[in-house]
């Protein structure tokens, strides 16, 4: 049995079967590539889902995590944290809003949205309205209710009954949106491109649309941009890129490179209903987190990450489309950024095998997409070695 077999023999003996993994174990990284624990190297266009988004381990990240765990690791929110003040100003600075509270992961910072929405109804005078609108084929989270607020029955199965509360209509169709308002509407949430659901990008009327309605309306606006936040559309956040803002928004994966870290950001007079009690997070903004946050918010700026994700989602979906042109099983390139998806005319499981067996990891999601996710920093080089793989791997399934 090699050392590899050794530590996937006991995966499957002790660790939670709640993920179907791919039959390699990572134990190193740098930049854009990782290697198994039998020392062969990978091309990553996964990045932890998104996470990496400077890549593995990249210089600056791991600096910070020394320099921080050297000082002070964590202490209680009862006190003041100068690094969680620094990374929530930081995030002020760059955004609409004008508070930020901390937590440890997208799920956890949906959650805090849809709780501050129903707080803020009822603080508004609105003690009806507590139902938030959301998009058929989101994803938010995985607690019971961003599971109900994600619109996907797949991931409700066995977890009934779910909490009320919930509205679902079709993403990009701005007339069932404003169908489905009633006396009980809080808000209306949604990703603003759909990073699980397809890699679905919105029409460019959509999200000022729902702005507009909203604004009629009296409602909160709330954008999950867990996924398409801190860089990865080519914006520092996807919704720049539609010219408006929301009232109340999620972060999380890419914020700290790679540490566990989720934000809720607002502005101030809905901020205002989450006061002393209300909500909390024990290890929400921690000092090491926060410290490391603020400085991936640095290297973005200092490394000119958003260009590179401009030229370089620009040169990747440009490569791909001409992989469409050769494949007519390729059905669309679609995507912003660095967030790319090849919807397909089958399932991309084998695909995700045989890149692998390629030397490249790749994503693909339950409906027929290939999600292409790489760091920020992707290099030119690095998007022809997946294009020759890819184009292989096409070419065997074409035959």
């Amino acid at each position: 049995m090699s050392l590899q077999e050794g530590w996937m023999e006991d995966a499957n003996r002790y660790v939670a079967q709640t993920y179907a993994r791919l039959p390699i174990c990572l134990v190193k990284g740098e930049g854009s590539s990782v290697w198994d624990s039998e020392g062969r190297r990978y091309l990553d266009l996964v990045m932890g889902i998104g996470v990496n988004g400077l890549g593995h381990c990249h210089p600056k990240v791991v600096a910070a995590i020394r320099e921080q765990a050297g000082r002070l690791l964590h202490v209680s929110n009862l006190y003041h944290i100068e690094a969680q003040i620094r990374l929530a100003k930081a995030l002020c600075e760059i955004s609409f809003a004008d508070r930020v509270f901390f937590c440890n992961s997208g799920g956890e910072a949906n959650e805090a949205c849809i709780k501050l929405a129903r707080k803020y109804a009822k603080d508004s005078g609105h003690p009806e309205r507590y139902e938030i609108i959301t998009m058929e084929g989101s994803f938010h989270g995985r607690t019971l209710a961003t599971l109900t607020a994600t619109a996907q029955t797949k991931y409700h199965k066995g977890f009934e009954p779910l909490p009320e509360g919930f509205k679902y209509v079709p993403f990009n169709d701005l007339r069932a949106a404003e169908a489905a308002l009633s006396q009980k509407t809080a808000a209306i949430m949604l990703e603003p491109i759909q990073a699980l659901g397809g890699v679905n990008v919105p029409a460019d009327d959509f999200l000022p649309g729902l702005r507009r309605l909203c604004d009629e309306k009296g409602l909160l606006l709330i954008l999950d941009e867990v996924f398409t936040g801190i860089g990865r559309t080519g914006a520092m956040f996807c919704h720049q890129h539609y010219g408006i803002e929301p009232d109340v928004m999620s972060l999380a994966k890419a914020l700290a490179g790679g540490l566990p870290v989720g934000a809720m950001l607002a502005k101030e007079e809905v901020a205002r209903s989450f006061g002393p009690g209300t909500h909390a997070a024990t290890f929400g903004g921690n000092p090491l987190v926060a410290f490391v946050g603020t400085e991936v918010l640095k290297a973005i700026g200092e490394e000119d990450l958003l260009g590179n994700t401009q030229r370089m989602g620009g040169y990747f979906m440009g490569r791909l489309k001409d992989l469409q042109r050769k494949y007519g099983f390729i059905k669309e390139v679609r995507g912003k950024g660095l967030l790319i998806g090849v919807e397909l005319e089958f399932p991309g499981k084998e695909i995700d095998a045989q890149c692998q067996e390629r030397g490249v990891l790749i994503n693909s999601l339950g409906d027929k997409v290939l999600r292409i996710i790489p760091a920020l920093n992707v290099k030119q080089g690095e998007i022809d070695q997946a294009i020759g793989v890819l184009d292989s791997v096409f070419a065997g399934m074409a035959k």
